[in-house]
């Protein structure tokens, strides 16, 4: 394992780029790629659910993944948001290095401690 994961959130039609960029902002992620119009289909509370959605594709370390599920959810305006973390077995290693780089930041060290810029 290369010890980077790509984690997927849905959120609603319009949501994704205001959370991609508290995502990257917050050095929680190296890279967060939106795609808009998908459609969900899920049971809430008893019911059939059809929903227009934005896919968050987003790139992190799994050091960072605890932080980034907890700040995510309290910022998602669903009550249970999906956030799924998929290991990355292998990948570009000048990619998975600089994944490796964007998420670390300056100062303590610590994924999302409010480093770097912005």
């Amino acid at each position: 394992m290369t010890g980077k994961v790509v984690v997927l959130i849905t959120a609603p039609k319009g949501k994704g780029e205001e959370l991609a960029e508290f995502i990257v902002s917050r050095r929680l992620a190296a890279c967060v790629n939106v795609v808009g119009g998908i459609r969900s289909f899920y049971w809430w509370k008893g019911e059939l659910v059809r929903d227009d959605e934005d896919l968050l594709v987003v790139k992190t370390t799994r050091d960072a993944l605890p932080s980034l599920i907890s700040e995510v959810k309290r910022v998602h305006p669903y009550t249970v948001p999906e956030i799924i973390a998929l290991d990355v077995v292998e990948g570009n290693p000048d990619y998975l290095k600089w994944v490796e780089d964007e998420v670390k930041t300056s100062g303590s060290g610590e994924p999302g401690s409010g480093g770097g810029e912005g």
